[in-house]
Order: structure tokens, then C-alpha cells, then sequence
């Protein structure tokens, strides 16, 4: 990751959703007495629904007829932070695998990630990546994976809710004030609803905070001649969790429980105990996938946005990648998978138009906003060509993506995120459970403890 600044970017359109999957060190195959490639493929989140397997599944028989000479075994996996250091030392990963955009660099740098330069030169469409998104996974000039599904964080809202509490679904909240004034009215009329909750725990919370954080204007980390500073001890931080202590203790707007994971949340939105929470734009694939969301009780809108000059929405998104331990043979087939299932969707009308068919047939998402892997034109045209295909209504999230494109948009802390994001999720856990929470303080012995990290990583 770099260091915080704008990134040219434009909404766009996502054609599958395989959630935030991960793997690193090689499960075996490879060469075998058949004669062909035999590698490992992460494919969607355990939970997922039978139908978004199948979808999944369907593409895999196509790649392998189209590659005869390869043979893909796939393996449920979800990435989350606390968890993926374990798998990747156990060794059970997959051959191909997926890490977030903030953990690309630490893994390239560590040795973990495979070189993929020639076989990602040899792409005829190596030259058309937005290289503000492909730089997250590049050292110098050598490429060590390929960005895919990058999303901005926005505001996502259940439309039958607000409905319920006699709000306008047609017209979401703009500012932060909006947005607990919205909350407080859709707890009081629809009893047992949080109207409005964040993320705490699985380095989540921290995330979220830092979400948060940014739309305020204010930054974590600050670099400067080389040398990176912590400072979550800021006035845009303790903004951000004064507003989450007021939604909690004056408005009692935020529920009762203050546990809960990106799977937790999301679980609580969907069956309708939660109005609004910070999101991933992308995050209705899963929603539907796992949660049973239907696309038309679902809105999404951008995040408020302060005066600040510096105020924007941070971004994200996964790094497709090859384990290190795989040969030749098996980086040239993963690099031939991630082509196909990650890239020729975006690039090939063909491609696209099967993927989008696919996909609606098995009653999963297309439509979905996340950002753009190449530029603009590229993403005009993808979407000309799935349009027919598109199943979720467009105007439900047309909030997020009438603005977006005007939006600032920040990269994620580049410097221990997760670390980072982990210290940080008991912050709003204690500013959630413990009224007269001394905010101060927590903020400082967070800026301690990871600055001694990143002093001693240099």
C-alpha cells in the first residue's frame, strides 16, 4: 500500500461476488501422471447459498474445457485477519488465492507471494490496468498478483426499515447528523432495531473506525520523508467515536449487541436488526449469498462526507495471487484461471455476457457497484454489454453511484493495518460498553504500541 492520496477511480460494475477469500502456501498437485496441471482454487465463502456454488462450479467446467490440459480442485475459504497468519504457517491454503489490498505488500515483501511478472506481461491487456489499483500489488516493477473487485466504502441501509419508520428510502441520510437523527427515529418506531451500528471485533472495528475517520478527514498514519506516524490520537477519530458513543448512550439507537464481525453484521442486517452500517460497496453479493437479502429491501448511498478538504471514502479490494512454492506449469495455469474468472469478464463480450447469464440464472446479484480494475471506457463498456442481465434495481443504489464518481478516495493505512486495525477494535468496543470511556487515553496507548511496530518492521 502507499501512502494516503486521492486515487482516480469511477464507479463500476461488478459481475461476481466471491467474497474476501485468501491462501497462500501451496496444498500439493501440480504435474501428475494424467499428464496435466492440477492446482487448488479458492472459490466462495463457507455459507455461501447452493445456487452461488453452482454458479461457481459452472465456470470451472467451462475453464476446463477451454483448458483441457488443467485440472482445478476448488476449497471454500473466507479471509479474515486474526486467522489467516495460522492457515498460511499451516500450510493449508490454496494455490491460487486472495488477500485484501492491505496485506499485499507485507506478504510480497515477506516472500510469500509468487512472481507473476512474465506471466502477467504476456496478458494482451497488461497495459490497460489502472495503475493506482495494480500498484498494490506490484514491487518495482516485478507483479506479484491481480487486483480485482476494488470498492469504496459506503453507507448501506435497509429500504423496508426506513419505510417502516415513516422515513423516504428514496432519500438516505447526507450528513452525519442526518444519519443519527435516522437512527434515532427507526429505533424508537420499530422496536428491537438498531438504526444505526458498526463493526467491533476480527479487526473489523478498527477498520470501520478508520472508515469513519476518513470521511471526517483525518488520517491514521501520516509518512513523511520516509518515516511513517501513527496518529489515531486525532480530532477527526475522537469525532467519529463521540458519534458512536452518542448514538449508544444518548439516542439509544445502536442496539444491544456491540460483538460483531463483518459475518456478524452482516447476519444482523439481513434478518433486519440493523438500519445502517458502513459497508463495502460490493458487500450484496454476500448479503444475498448468505444472508437471504432481498436486492429490493437493500440501499446503498456514500458515506457523509465534513467540509474537511481532506475528507474521503477509503477503498479496498482483493489481490489475486499464486503461492510462491507452485511451478512453473502451475503459475502459468493459475495465472490462466485469474484471467478467466477475475479478468476476461471486464474485458471479453463474450465473457461477460456468459459470467452476467450465468450468475442471474442461479438468482445471484449482477449489478453489484464496486470500482474500476482498468479505466473508464472499459467499464462503460462491461456494462453496456451486462445490462440486459442486471437483476438488482439500479436506482436503489444509485445514491452511491451518482457520487462516487466525484468522491475523493483514500487508500487504506499502508504501514501494520492489520495490527493497527485489531488495537483499534477495542476502542469502540469500550466507547460501546463503558459510558465515560477515556477515549484519550486508549488512543494514545494505541499510537504507542503500533508505532513500536512500525519502528521495528523498518
Amino acid at each position: 500500500m502507499r501512502s494516503p492520496r486521492t486515487v482516480a477511480a469511477f464507479a463500476a460494475i461488478t459481475l461476481a461476488g466471491v467474497g474476501l477469500l485468501a491462501g497462500c502456501a501451496s496444498s500439493g498437485g501440480g504435474d501428475s501422471a494424467d499428464g496435466k496441471v492440477h492446482i487448488t482454487v479458492a472459490s466462495l465463502i463457507p455459507g455461501s447459498d447452493k445456487a452461488a456454488f453452482k454458479a461457481f462450479d459452472d465456470r470451472v467446467k467451462e475453464f476446463e474445457k477451454a483448458n483441457p490440459n488443467i485440472v482445478l480442485k476448488t476449497e471454500e475459504y473466507q479471509w479474515t485477519g486474526p486467522t489467516f497468519a495460522t492457515q498460511l504457517a499451516g500450510g493449508t491454503l490454496p494455490d491460487v488465492f486472495n488477500v485484501p489490498f492491505t496485506d499485499s505488500q507485507s506478504l510480497l515483501q515477506a516472500g510469500q507471494l509468487a512472481d507473476i511478472t512474465p506471466e502477467v506481461k504476456a496478458l494482451s491487456y497488461a497495459g490497460k490496468f489502472n495503475e493506482n489499483v495494480l500498484a498494490v500489488a506490484k514491487d518495482g516493477d516485478k507483479i506479484y498478483g491481480i487486483p480485482y473487485g476494488p470498492y469504496a466504502m459506503g453507507l448501506s441501509y435497509n429500504r423496508e426499515l426506513f419505510a417502516k419508520a415513516g422515513l423516504d428510502p428514496d432519500k438516505p441520510p447526507t450528513t452525519w447528523d442526518e444519519v443519527r437523527e435516522d437512527a434515532k427515529i427507526i429505533s424508537q418506531k420499530v422496536p428491537g432495531v438498531a438504526g444505526y451500528m458498526q463493526m467491533t471485533q476480527g479487526n473489523t472495528g478498527g477498520w470501520e473506525l478508520v472508515t469513519t475517520t476518513y470521511a471526517r478527514g483525518g488520517r491514521v498514519e501520516t509518512t513523511s520523508g520516509g518515516k511513517t506516524k501513527v496518529t489515531t490520537n486525532n480530532p477527526e477519530t475522537k469525532e467519529a467515536l463521540q458519534f458512536l458513543h452518542d448514538v449508544r448512550w444518548e439516542d439509544n439507537a445502536a442496539g444491544t449487541n456491540f460483538l460483531l464481525d463483518w459475518s456478524g453484521i452482516n447476519q444482523a442486517f439481513g434478518a433486519g436488526q440493523i438500519a445502517m452500517y458502513p459497508s463495502g460497496s460490493d458487500v450484496l453479493t454476500s448479503l444475498v449469498q448468505q444472508n437471504d437479502v432481498d436486492p429490493k429491501n437493500y440501499g446503498l448511498t456514500t458515506l457523509p462526507l465534513t467540509d474537511n478538504a481532506d475528507a474521503g471514502a477509503l477503498v479496498g479490494g482483493n489481490v489475486a495471487a499464486v503461492s510462491p512454492k507452485s511451478t512453473a506449469a502451475q503459475k502459468a495455469a493459475a495465472v490462466k484461471w485469474i484471467d478467466f474468472y477475475y479478468m476476461q469478464k471486464l474485458l471479453d463480450e463474450k465473457q461477460a455476457i456468459a459470467d452476467a447469464k450465468v450468475l442471474a440464472k442461479s438468482n445471484q446479484p449482477v449489478g453489484v457497484p464496486t470500482l474500476p480494475v482498468f479505466d473508464k471506457a472499459t467499464y462503460d463498456q462491461t456494462l453496456s454489454w451486462i445490462k440486459p442481465e442486471v437483476n438488482i434495481p439500479l436506482e436503489n443504489v444509485a445514491p452511491f453511484t451518482d457520487k462516487i464518481f466525484d468522491t475523493n478516495l483514500v487508500p487504506e493505512p499502508n504501514k501494520n493495518t492489520q495490527e493497527l486495525y485489531g488495537a483499534l477494535d477495542s476502542v469502540v468496543q469500550a466507547v460501546l460498553t463503558d459510558k465515560n470511556a477515556d477515549v484519550d487515553a486508549l488512543l494514545t496507548k494505541v499510537d504507542a504500541d503500533i508505532q513500536k511496530l512500525v519502528d521495528s518492521s523498518k
